[in-house]
């Protein structure tokens, strides 16, 4: 059961779900209304989430969704003075891969970005397979020389690429090209074809230097000791069968090349130099970002290292003679950990893949440069020592080309092998820290055709923030312009608009050919920008009568500005209109929407626009026109307490004629913290109940107006009722609104 789930898990929600102490519905604010937001001055991530979910029911500038579409809030995350609040989301229950969202807030509760992986979806996806979950299960193998595992596919909306499409989403495991493969895989649920995978495990190459001797964090006591770090949960260290190395001392390895203990104390070593890099730098809690790491293994039996969702593992040089455990590479993997764990995961093709292993790139460069070990020197190299071939470094920083990588972004790179794909990324990187001409010792880097004549550096601490914080804005359909864009908006967010640091990653972006884009972040000596809500984010009116929302307007950076409103999308013969049409940031206007008699029954989203010196923002209101005595939708707007395990009952009488449309629309508002705790049914004028939603789940998401289709067999006329059944403890809320469509 959901509460069980919850209660066993109470140390995570704070970050999983906000849940409220049971208070009378007529007292409690609505969730995310500015009065709720204010009630969580003490706790900044229930203030963050909060704003962020008001952000996403109110369909602000990226998050838009149709009305088939619903959020589900998955994580509130720390980092720099921000929260970073992720959402997936579904298309009629079913999870939207490539849906995923991100809303950046400051520890005010103000919003201060969003991230979409995709757009609203149309309305056509089908929700049917036409083939089975079997049959995409052996379609799924074929990507695979040897099958080991398997699991059972879920059905999913797949959205990367041109045109969403349903699709079965089957993980199969074994060996590919001859290495180990976890392979998630895409069968189109209409055509039986392999529509889109990826490999999870993310392979590098190594590095068998040693530190000598060096501190390591372990465990234990007396006669027993383990390689388990007990200051870092979730870092160990041990052999292929996933156990940390034991012993009767804490006294670990004899410093030789082939030794397995040897190999975990560097490997150790340098996990944790990430660790306290991560917090003492970029401030990030943990590999995780919420306090927890992953297992180490060494012993692979190849010249390889890789990460494959789990765990690290690492193999040996070509000679054999060492293992791929030094920093550079320990990090590069663990970097393949920070890439999965920030919001939108590990995404699928090569330029998104190029970006994942630039990201290790990223990471092993920063830990090496936070350790400063005089045994293997900050160098921007990966790979350097161990000379995995005979070939030295396997990839050069400053200047990919010296290792066959390009330097420069262009239309190939989506078509490039992922290890080369990540060139131009760490092209950047080493410009934004460094600068194209660094001095004292430090390579210079070229410039691609058309950037600018030189770049500063700003320090490879600063660079590294600002990376993370691009990283905290990432979703799964991330591509290079995509990095620029996500960049630019976290040095303004660190920096200012007017800073060294953020003309520093602009002039790095166009030093390595990646296009500006519309919409970026300016590097001005502005850095004055706004945000836009609405309040309540929806309404139903007969046709006639006019519906009202307040728009509130903040000001999230620099000075406060003028910002004229709009609206679009509106039915025939409704208008709308602003008291007043301006405001200054900060202030609010009444929005009115005037329906005359012959406005059409139907749902429409309202765009309300905001206008400033700064740009644009928008948020959406959803209008249901209910139909007259003569239609065919019907509504009730009388407001109904939903208490703890209590069930209420909403009728609609219905005058239409005939058989019911099967299925039957449904458009429900519910002011209420924890959707999950609600069970719905449709009882018809017959007495038969149709489920329409049941409970359950391992978190709480607030519930605000969602869409449903319920198959029905009735006659039109009658007494409609919905049930809506409160099935555990903690929160409360009430029915706002229901209409039906028959």
């Amino acid at each position: 059961m959901r509460r069980t789930a919850l209660l066993a898990a109470a140390a995570a929600l704070a970050v999983t779900g906000v849940v409220a102490p049971a208070t009378a519905a007529a007292a409690k604010p609505p969730p995310g209304s500015e009065a709720a937001v204010g009630s969580l001055a003490d706790d900044p991530a229930q203030r963050a989430a909060a704003a962020a979910d008001q952000a996403v029911a109110s369909g602000l500038d990226d998050l838009r969704v149709s009305p088939n579409e619903t959020y589900r809030r998955t994580a509130v995350t720390p980092g720099g003075g921000m929260f970073y609040v992720t959402y997936e989301r579904a298309y009629k229950g079913l999870p939207i891969v490539g849906g995923d969202a991100v809303v950046v807030t400051d520890a005010n509760g103000r919003v201060r970005d969003t991230e979409a992986a995709s757009g609203a979806l149309p309305l056509g996806v089908p929700t049917s397979p036409s083939v089975s979950a079997e049959a995409a299960t052996e379609t799924a193998k074929t990507v695979l020389s040897r099958v080991d595992d398997t699991a059972a596919p879920r059905l999913v909306v797949l959205a990367w690429g041109d045109t969403p499409r349903l699709a079965w989403e089957a993980l199969v495991s074994g060996i590919a090209d001859g290495r180990p493969s976890i392979q998630h895989v895409f069968v189109d649920a209409v055509s039986g074809e392999i529509a889109d995978s990826y490999d999870q495990v993310k392979a590098g190459t190594g590095n068998g230097y040693y530190y000598g001797t060096v501190t390591i964090n372990t465990s234990g006591s007396g006669s027993s000791y383990s390689m388990t770090d007990s200051t870092r949960s979730g870092i160990r260290c041990g052999g292929q069968n996933g156990s940390a190395y034991t012993g009767s001392d804490d006294s670990w390895g004899n410093g030789g090349g082939t030794n397995l203990e040897t190999a975990c104390v560097d490997a150790l070593y340098s996990v944790q130099r990430e660790w306290d890099m991560l917090r003492d730098w970029l401030g990030r809690n943990g590999i995780n970002g919420s306090g927890g790491g992953f297992p180490a293994r060494v012993g692979l039996n190849d010249v390889n290292a890789y990460w494959n969702g789990s765990y690290t593992n690492f193999g040996h040089s070509q000679d054999n003679a060492r293992q791929a455990t030094p920093i550079d590479v320990v990090a590069h993997e663990f970097g393949h950990a920070i890439f999965q764990t920030t919001p939108g995961g590990a995404g699928s093709g090569n330029e998104n893949g190029g970006l994942n292993e630039a990201t290790g790139d990223i990471f092993g460069s920063l830990t090496e440069a936070y350790a400063n070990n005089p045994n293997d020197p900050p160098d921007y190299q990966v790979g350097e020592k161990v000379n995995l071939v005979g070939d030295g470094p396997i990839r050069y920083m400053y200047n990919p080309s010296l290792a066959g990588d390009p330097n420069c972004y262009s239309s190939s790179i989506p078509r490039t092998e992922v290890h080369s794909a990540a060139g131009p990324l760490n092209h950047w990187f080493y410009l934004l820290a460094e600068g194209s001409s660094p001095g004292g010792g430090k390579p210079g880097s070229p410039i691609c055709s058309g950037g600018p004549s030189s770049v500063s550096g700003i320090g490879i601490q600063k660079a590294g923030k600002i990376y993370l914080g691009a990283l905290q804005r990432k979703t799964s359909t991330w591509k290079y312009v995509n990095v620029r864009t996500a960049s630019l908006a976290a040095a303004v967010e660190l920096y200012g608009a007017s800073s060294a640091e953020c003309a520093a990653t602009k002039a790095a972006w166009n030093a390595v050919g990646v296009p500006a884009q519309s919409g970026e972040a300016s590097c001005t000596s502005s850095g004055s920008d706004f945000s836009l809500s609405l309040s309540p984010t929806s309404g139903t009116v007969t046709p006639g009568q006019p519906a009202t929302a307040t728009v509130a307007t903040s000001t999230t950076s620099g000075s406060a500005q003028t910002v004229s409103l709009s609206a679009s999308g509106l039915p025939s013969g409704a208008t709308a209109s602003f008291s007043p049409s301006s405001v200054s940031s900060g202030g609010s206007s009444t929005l009115t929407i005037a329906t005359n008699a012959s406005t059409p029954s139907g749902t429409y989203t309202v765009t309300v626009t905001g206008s400033g010196s700064s740009g644009s923002h928008t948020a959406s209101y959803t209008l249901t026109v209910s139909g007259t005595s003569g239609g065919r939708t019907f509504t009730n707007g009388t407001n109904y307490t939903i208490s703890d395990l209590s069930t209420i009952n909403s009728p609609i009488t219905s005058t239409a004629s005939g058989t019911a449309v099967s299925p039957v629309q449904l458009s429900i508002t519910i002011s209420h913290t924890c959707a999950e705790d609600l069970r719905i049914r449709l009882r018809g004028p017959s007495g038969t109940y149709y489920t329409v939603k049941s409970s359950g789940g391992s978190s709480c998401t607030s519930f605000g107006t969602r869409t449903y289709s319920v198959p029905v067999t009735q006659t039109a006329a009658g007494t409609w009722t919905l049930e809506v059944r409160d099935q555990y403890f903690l929160d409360t809320g009430y029915l706002d609104s229901w209409s039906i469509t028959l």
